[in-house]
């Protein structure tokens, strides 16, 4: 079952604005992060007021998804492999741990949340099970994550990872002086939009209430349903479940 949100975000001047954004990634990351948030936020909210929801983000984003969600009254908690991605804020709780094994209860928060991490690990339907275990029923789970064979698929190795992710690391070192931050076939990996459809789509305790390209304005949202076309136009792939 899928269901389209009624209310217009999604729109041509949005799309421009995220894009500009993400040209700053690099140079000023706090304004990018900043807006990715609070885009994130706006993206949720259509479906779920986040006042008083616990929301988890695991593969912790930038601390300012941290300072946005506790902004708009959500009780945030990032989770993460690497402590020093943790505890930068005191706005908000900070937990060490695995997305293929999270330390939290069966159903025991409103929303869990995935942005930008999928593509860094080896087995995302493991994490997306843990996401959905954790969240009570009729709560959310909004995973989202760049394709491989999109423009940006390689990260700072793209375009040259549409010629080979191991190729793609070698020709950044022998240019930039030092390896990737992301290796490919260890921190990075070769992640489909079919394959996300696919999982989301058969979930026995979730139904799969939006799919759209994250960044992509909503008239642009039938590319994920034209197979081979949507791995290089989707770019980012976003997806919303509710538990049931």
């Amino acid at each position: 079952m899928e269901s389209r949100p009624t209310r217009r975000y999604r729109t041509l001047g949005r799309s421009t604005r995220m894009f500009r954004s993400f040209l700053l990634e690099q140079t000023r990351p706090e304004v990018f992060y900043g807006d990715l948030a609070r885009d994130t936020i706006e993206m949720l909210s259509r479906h779920e007021p986040l006042h008083d929801r616990s929301v988890i983000d695991v593969g912790a984003g930038p601390v300012q998804f941290a300072e946005e969600f506790s902004r708009a009254g959500a009780r945030y908690a990032g989770l993460d492999l690497d402590v020093h991605t943790l505890g930068r804020t005191p706005v908000a709780a900070g937990v060490v741990a695995r997305g293929e094994r999270l330390p939290l209860a069966d159903a025991s928060v409103d929303i869990a949340m995935s942005s930008n991490v999928m593509e860094h690990v080896p087995r995302p339907g493991v994490v997306g099970r843990e996401l959905l275990r954790v969240v009570r029923p009729g709560g959310l789970v909004f995973i989202s994550y760049t394709a491989w064979s999109s423009p940006w698929g390689g990260h700072e190795t793209s375009p040259w990872h549409l010629l080979g992710g191991e190729y793609a690391a070698r020709r950044y070192e022998r240019t930039v002086g030092r390896p990737p931050k992301n290796r490919f076939g260890e921190t990075m990996f070769p992640t489909r939009v079919a394959d996300g459809l696919r999982w989301a789509r058969s979930q026995p305790d979730a139904w799969l209430i939006e799919a759209a390209p994250r960044y992509h304005p909503d008239w642009a949202t039938f590319v994920v349903d034209l197979p081979g076309v949507r791995e290089l136009t989707t770019w980012n792939l976003m997806m919303v479940l509710r538990r049931r």
